[in-house]
């Protein structure tokens, strides 16, 4: 997917628009607004294992039923940057406006309902939730949040994807990879930076220091030394009370840093820009033990390391 655009009238096939946007992103339900004049664009580029599109389109609604999730294995974000007109959404009781100049999260794995009265043209970039998960915790909390991209980590995220698209078509699959890296590492920040991503099922202040210990083992992960117990220091908490969070969102502390390495182990092997042995690459996210990566790796991805990494040649090599 170096770069590729269509065009699609709905009044000539009445499934275009539904198919182009389920290809793209995921399955959904599309009722336009003007079921005989709608008329819509889209444009697709690959950012190494995310996905940027542009889409100029009439008024519609989508909508992702529980029917949609059924056939569903791996799960993905859609940050979705409107230029043109306001755009509505509502997914997990949260109902969210977001306006031109800012940006909105969607979730894959639940149901939710998007839409805009005008046409619009919008960017939205498709992100898989375990390379955010790696970085932030859990998505749950993620989806409906809108982020106001003028001000803070966010407009430094919305300025850093339009440098992306003006360069997008001067540039090889390489640096579109790095820039793919540097779009999830900043979007990452901008989420981290609003205080709503703290709200949970638990109190603020639990949620608080949940959060807090989730950074600290975000930014030690390499650290083959890292522990519970070291996560409860560097917290300013004790370990018995670090525990009762982490089973509280229904993970063990060790469990919550393998998968978050595991995750940064898989994003590495799908991407062109590393070319380190997957020996080197699980040594330098934490793994001492080969056989044991082997082990965890093949039970979370379903394959082996080296199969990840052909799989991702492969995909490379068809587009």
């Amino acid at each position: 997917m170096g770069s590729e655009k269509v065009n699609y009238a709905l009044a000539e096939n009445r499934n275009a628009w539904r198919q182009a946007v389920s290809q793209a992103y995921f399955s959904l339900d599309v009722e336009p607004h003007d079921r005989e004049r709608f008329n819509g664009s889209m444009s697709r580029w690959r950012l190494g294992s995310v996905e940027l599109s542009r889409i100029h389109c009439d008024g519609l609604i989508y909508r992702r039923h529980d029917r949609h999730l059924l056939e569903e294995t791996e799960s993905s974000l859609l940050i979705a940057v409107p230029e043109d007109d306001t755009i509505s959404f509502e997914q997990c009781d949260r109902r969210s406006v977001c306006r031109p100049g800012g940006f909105l999260v969607e979730r894959s794995d639940a149901p939710y309902e998007y839409w805009h009265t005008k046409r619009n043209r919008q960017w939205v970039l498709k992100v898989p939730t375990a390379h955010l998960r790696a970085r932030l915790g859990r998505s749950e909390r993620l989806g409906g949040l809108t982020f106001d991209g003028r001000t803070g980590i966010a407009s430094f995220f919305v300025s850093s994807l339009h440098t992306v698209i003006r360069h997008i078509d001067l540039i090889d699959d390489v640096a579109r990879g790095a820039a793919g890296t540097n779009l999830t590492e900043l979007l990452g920040l901008a989420i981290m930076d609003d205080q709503r991503v703290l709200t949970s099922s638990l109190s603020s202040v639990r949620a608080a220091h949940l959060s807090r210990a989730e950074n600290f083992i975000r930014e030690n992960l390499k650290d083959m030394e890292l522990s519970p117990g070291k996560v409860a220091e560097g917290c300013g908490i004790s370990l018995r009370y670090l525990q009762r969070l982490f089973q509280e969102s229904d993970q063990s502390i060790q469990g919550y840093i393998r998968e978050r390495r595991l995750n940064r182990c898989n994003e590495e092997l799908r991407s062109l820009q590393s070319s380190r042995s997957i020996s080197d690459i699980a040594y330098d996210w934490g793994f001492s033990d080969q056989a044991q990566f082997s082990k965890y790796y093949r039970a979370k991805f379903g394959e082996t390391a080296s199969e990840t990494r052909r799989e991702a040649m492969t995909v490379i090599r068809e587009i």
